[in-house]
Formats: structure tokens, C-alpha cells, sequence
């Protein structure tokens, strides 16, 4: 492909960068501020452990992070001696930071109401998180190529419509008349692609526009929606946070460690396959960077961040074209890891959230979500449609008994050991409880599991179908899916039906291979399994 800046130096900026500086930094400010409104207002935590910890954290991990890509950047642009590379984006890992919150830190606080615990147990999760992106960096490319892009995909789709896009969209609602607005603008920029006057960027259009309704009503007498003295009584977090090693990761018993395997292997291994997808999509744009340095640099952003007390770890973003469109290079990304730092360290984040509505901020996550829900379907054949739908239901059966746990907990009753005539008067009003919490269990991997096995089904690949089944099997009886604890034998009316499901797709497959002649347990088409 050609390319105006092919042939000349590198150098640390230029004028594309100030565009793409603005973008990035923008979207990476926005998931700060989003997951400090969840530390602060979901999870509760204290505005100490959020500003003092959390944050500092961040600061360090994520400026790490755009450090190094710009690294690789700047490296590959000497070796191919051409200044149009593109420096990788990279920020927190927004599918992460909610199901930390929600799957995790959340269910821990309403259970134990100590918000200390929900976030050390966080930090546990992104340090597993991270240890398993180190390890994809070896056995990443091979979990990809045998597992099918629609339960892939699929199952952060169902990850995107429950946890992602749910709660925005009621939130959105409460306040319609400034988030309407909003989403409207998010759609008309970067959905129809219309410019917006003067180029305004739609991130920064629907800050400034929603923070001018909700000030506005404010100060008309309108409304209440903002907090003057609240704009005064976050500046008291306006000070030096420095962050500092702890032994947090390391302070729980194992008992209380291991139910988060659940999540964090699928998400692991989620991280480092959108890694991999992200890496060709820069050698598709003629930047070719090095996967194995990338996947350790995410793996250890993870680890990083987790061990000075950050519970959410980050990750390369989708997008490289789009910031190398813009004429971004490689200032931007050392720009917006500066930013970033200089933002976390200060705690200017809580004087940002205090002027900033969070209706305004939250038809923003309502468009991720929808963005990451429409590209499983887009990037998959149509046929693999039904699998993809197959893979949403345990996120959001495990979303919806979320939904069930916080009203009983606020109705006193105590969701650990819900009482048999609760449960009994429950299903008899069309909930049932059991079967969402098993249909939720391990929701993540769960998904995936059942997608694949649809898919492979649908191909009529019926050997490889009875390998997903199996494999289902193995982690049902372990309780890493379809149950709510690890043990052996967790859920034996699961297992029993995934091994069953096993013999019949191992008998059809044995009856292709007699009619073929043969049969190769190893062939796999990946055009089909993953389209280019």
C-alpha cells in the first residue's frame, strides 16, 4: 500500500498526532472516569482506596504501557525505515473493568458488605488475569485457531448486552431528556458518521452538551441533577497520589481465591485472542508489530497494576486503523500515557465526575456495548447466527440473577442460603431461580462452550463438536461452568448431559467417518471458523 510518509524517518510526532492524541486520550479518560464512578458509587469503596490506590495504579500502568507500544513502534519504523507507523492504542480493558465490578467486586460487597474485601479480591482477579495472558503469549495462537470466532466473539457480545449496556440504558432513562440527547449525537458521529460543527470530536460534543443541560437545569432551578458544593468537596482529592507496592494480591485464603477462576481464565483468554485480532489488524495496515512482545506487555500491565492496587487491568484497544487514519504515529500514545499519569496521580478524575453528569457519560458505554454485541454477528458468517445468539444466554441469565440477588438483599433476605419457601414463591411467580443460576455459572466460559458446540453442529463437524462437548464436560464437573462453586462433581445433572452429548456427537461423527472413509480429528477449516 502506499504511503506519503514511506521512506522518511520516524519521528516522535507530527500534526496527525494531535488529532489522534485527542481521540485516544478522550476515550482512555472516559473508561477512568467510568471505572472510578463504579468503584466509588457501585462497589462503594472508600474514596481513599479509589484515590490513593486505584488510581496511582493506573497511572503507573498504563503510561508503562504506551511507553513500550511507542517503543515497538518507533523500532519497527528504524527497521522498515518509514515514518507512517502507528503506535498500538492501549487503555483499560473496558470488558474487564465490567465484569470485574459486576461479577466479581459486586456480588462480593452485597454478600459482605466490606468494600476492602470485594477490591482485594479484584486485585486477585487481574493478577490471575495477567498471569494468563503470559501465558497465552505461548499458547494463544493455538487456542484461536481451534476455537470458532462466533463463540469467541459471541460470548463478549452477551458480555456487552448484560453488563455493559443494561445498566447504562436504564440509566440513560432516568435521566432522558439530557441522555436521549446524548446517545443521539454518539449515533449521528460515530454511527452515520455526519460531522459534527467544527469537527468537534462526538466524545467531547456529548460531555460538553450533556454538562450544559444538566448545569443548566441546575442553575434555571430546573432540576437537581448537579452538585455545586460537590464541585468544591472534590477538590479535597486534589493532591499528589503516589502509588505503592502492597501484599494485598497475596492476603486471601485460597478458599476464597479459587471461584475466581471461573471468569478470569475465559477472560484471560479472551484478552489475548482480541490481542492477537488487534495485532493483525495493525499488520493489515502495513505495521507489522511482534504478538509475542505484545501479549507480554498486556500480561504484565495486568500484573503490574494489580500488585500496586489497581483491579482492572488493561489491554490493547481495537482501532490501530482508525488512529493511523487520523495521522496519529507514535506521539500520540506517549501523549495520552502522560495524560492519563498526570490525571490518575493528581485525582483530578473526582473533579471531573463532579462536573460532569453521568448521564451524559453513560450513552457513551451504551454504544460500546452495542458496538461489541453488532461485531460478533458482523465478523461472522450469517450462518453461525444461532450460535452466536446461544452464547448470550448465560451472561445474561447470570446478569438477570444479579438483578434477583440485589432486590432480595434488599428485601433483608440473604442471598447465600435463600430460604425454600422464598425460592418455592419465587418460582411460582415465573422465577426461576436455580435454573438461572445454573444456566449463569461461569457465564463466560459457559458461552463460549455452547457456541462452539453449535457451530461445529451447524458445519456438520461432528468430531469437533464432540470435543467441545467433552471439554464441557471436564469443567461442568469441576464447577468451572454451570455451577457457583469449584468442586468435584459440582453440578452432575450438567455434566451427565454434556457427557451424553458427547457419545451421540462421537457416534454421528463415527458414522461420517464411515461414509467418507475416513475421519481427521485434526482438520480444521479455519476460513470457517475464522473468516478473514
Amino acid at each position: 500500500m502506499s504511503d506519503a510518509n514511506a521512506g522518511s524517518q520516524p519521528r516522535l510526532w507530527v500534526p496527525g498526532d494531535l488529532n489522534a492524541f485527542f481521540g485516544l486520550f478522550t476515550n482512555v479518560l472516559l473508561n477512568v472516569l467510568v471505572l472510578t464512578s463504579l468503584s466509588l458509587y457501585v462497589v462503594q469503596m472508600p474514596p481513599a482506596t479509589v484515590y490513593g490506590r486505584i488510581l496511582p495504579a493506573l497511572g503507573i500502568a498504563l503510561p508503562l504501557g504506551n511507553l513500550f507500544y511507542a517503543y515497538l513502534a518507533w523500532k519497527l519504523a528504524q527497521k522498515d525505515g518509514r515514518g507512517s507507523v502507528t503506535a498500538l492504542p492501549y487503555g483499560p480493558s473496558v470488558p474487564h473493568m465490567f465484569i470485574v465490578v459486576f461479577v466479581v467486586m459486586l456480588p462480593t460487597y452485597l454478600v459482605s458488605k466490606d468494600a476492602v474485601l470485594a477490591w482485594k479480591l479484584g486485585l486477585v482477579w487481574a493478577f490471575i488475569v495477567g498471569l494468563i495472558v503470559l501465558l497465552g503469549a505461548f499458547v494463544g495462537p493455538t487456542i484461536r485457531k481451534y476455537t470458532p470466532r462466533a463463540a469467541m466473539l459471541g460470548t463478549l457480545a452477551g458480555i456487552s448486552v448484560a453488563f455493559i449496556s443494561m445498566r447504562p440504558a436504564y440509566q440513560m432513562f432516568d435521566g432522558a431528556w439530557i441522555g436521549l440527547i446524548c446517545f443521539m449525537i454518539i449515533l449521528l458521529n460515530w454511527v452515520g458518521n455526519v460531522r459534527l460543527p467544527f469537527g468537534v470530536p462526538g466524545g467531547l460534543a456529548v460531555v460538553v452538551v450533556g454538562s450544559a443541560l444538566a448545569w443548566g437545569s441546575v442553575f434555571l432551578g430546573m432540576g437537581t441533577m448537579m452538585d455545586p458544593a460537590g464541585v468544591g468537596q472534590s477538590m479535597q482529592n486534589f493532591s499528589l497520589h503516589l502509588p505503592g507496592l502492597s501484599g494485598d494480591v497475596f492476603s486471601l485464603p485460597m478458599a476464597t481465591v479459587w471461584p475466581l477462576l471461573v471468569t478470569a481464565i475465559p477472560l484471560g483468554i479472551y484478552n489475548f485472542t482480541e490481542a492477537i485480532n488487534n495485532v493483525e489488524s495493525a499488520a493489515a495496515g502495513g505495521d507489522e508489530f511482534p504478538l509475542r512482545s505484545v501479549l507480554l506487555a498486556d500480561g504484565a500491565g495486568a500484573i503490574i497494576g494489580s500488585l500496586l492496587g489497581s483491579p482492572f487491568p488493561p489491554a490493547v484497544y481495537i482501532g490501530h486503523p482508525g488512529w493511523k487514519a487520523m495521522g496519529g504515529r507514535i506521539g500520540y500514545s506517549l501523549a495520552t500515557g502522560v495524560g492519563v499519569g498526570v490525571m490518575c496521580f493528581l485525582g483530578l478524575t473526582a473533579l471531573l465526575l463532579s462536573i460532569i453528569p453521568l448521564v451524559a457519560i453513560v450513552p457513551i458505554l451504551l454504544f460500546i456495548g452495542m458496538v461489541i454485541g453488532a461485531q460478533a454477528f458482523q465478523a461472522c458468517p450469517p450462518r453461525h447466527a444461532p450460535a452466536i445468539v446461544l452464547a448470550l444466554i448465560p451472561s445474561i441469565a447470570e446478569w438477570a440473577k444479579t438483578q434477583v440477588n440485589g432486590a432480595l438483599s434488599a428485601a433483608n433476605v440473604n442471598v447465600t442460603a435463600i430460604p425454600p419457601d422464598v425460592m418455592k414463591g419465587m418460582a411460582q411467580n415465573g422465577v426461576l431461580y436455580h435454573g438461572m443460576e445454573v444456566t449463569g455459572g461461569g457465564a463466560v466460559l459457559a458461552g463460549l462452550m455452547l457456541a462452539a458446540v453449535a457451530v461445529f453442529v451447524i458445519d456438520r463437524r461432528f468430531n469437533w463438536a464432540a470435543v467441545y462437548a467433552a471439554a464441557a464436560t471436564v469443567f461442568s464437573y469441576f464447577g468451572f461452568i454451570h455451577a457457583d462453586h469449584l468442586a468435584f462433581n459440582a453440578s452432575p445433572s450438567v455434566s451427565l448431559g454434556y457427557g451424553l452429548a458427547t457419545l451421540m456427537f462421537a457416534w454421528l461423527a463415527w458414522q461420517q467417518a464411515n461414509e467418507a472413509g475416513r475421519v481427521d480429528w485434526s482438520a480444521v477449516d479455519n476460513d470457517e471458523v475464522h473468516p478473514g
